[in-house]
């Protein structure tokens, strides 16, 4: 494959990371009704999110190492399908706790996306280019999280009572459990893209990483270190504001 088609696939992996990300942003409001959340309750689930990142950044560095950047990302693709297909028996039951979960399982497949896309895509070419590159790729993260929110909108609020009823309404026990199935299939749609795109990765031949590119690469997986990814995850978790 060519740097030019690397680069065209891994511009998908950003997209998706910035639109599942401000999907379960979108999210977070359509809980409080679903579940009636507390003060504790809400803190926890923009918690999960910073606690995943916390966790799993240096377990990813490791797993990179043992396993290279192309079956990370694959991994990372699999495991974030996995949260978000837990997300619809959290939603059948439904379940404050399975949901947690499953945020907890996408955002960790987030963190080891961002530990092994950042790092490939800062390495794949010229040393000189790699800031245009990695300009490049975070264009389409940035759109990912733009265009998140009409999809969410669209297929949970829009078809939820809670999207629907005046601020402060309270919603019967048969509303809820609507509210809480809604999410299926946005979820449903996200994980079959995820694993689809996942597919694709792992039978495309991405550019083989020299040993001078590997070196480089662990120099790059530092800086999405455990202290910086905290930095990033608290400026993208939830905001119990929205």
């Amino acid at each position: 494959m060519t740097q030019k088609s690397a680069l065209t696939l891994l511009a998908s992996l950003f997209f998706m990371w910035g639109f599942i990300t401000v999907i379960n942003n979108t999210l977070l409001p359509h809980l409080r009704s679903v579940f009636d959340l507390n003060y504790t309750q809400t803190t926890l689930i923009e918690s999960t999110w910073f606690i995943a990142y916390f966790v799993a950044s240096l377990p990813s560095a490791k797993l990179i190492e043992k396993i290279g950047y192309k079956r990370a990302m694959v991994t990372g693709l699999l495991i974030m399908a996995l949260g978000a297909l837990l997300m619809i028996p959290a939603a059948r039951i439904p379940s404050y706790g399975v949901v947690l979960t499953a945020l907890f399982i996408i955002a960790s497949g987030i963190t080891l996306l961002q530990v092994a896309a950042n790092p490939y895509v800062a390495v794949i070419g010229p040393p000189e280019t790699a800031s245009s590159r990695l300009n490049l790729v975070q264009a389409f993260n940035s759109m990912g999280t733009t265009l998140a929110p009409l999809f969410g909108g669209w297929l949970i609020l829009s078809r939820s009572a809670s999207g629907n009823s005046q601020a402060g309404a309270v919603l019967t026990p048969a509303q809820r459990l609507a509210d809480a199935q809604s999410v299926q299939l946005p979820y449903l749609i996200v994980a079959l893209v995820l694993v689809g795109l996942a597919v694709v990765i792992a039978f495309y031949k991405l550019p083989e990483l020299g040993l001078a590119a590997q070196r480089a690469g662990a120099e790059e997986r530092k800086k999405h270190s455990l202290s910086r990814t905290a930095i990033w995850c608290s400026a993208c978790r939830p905001s119990s504001s929205t």
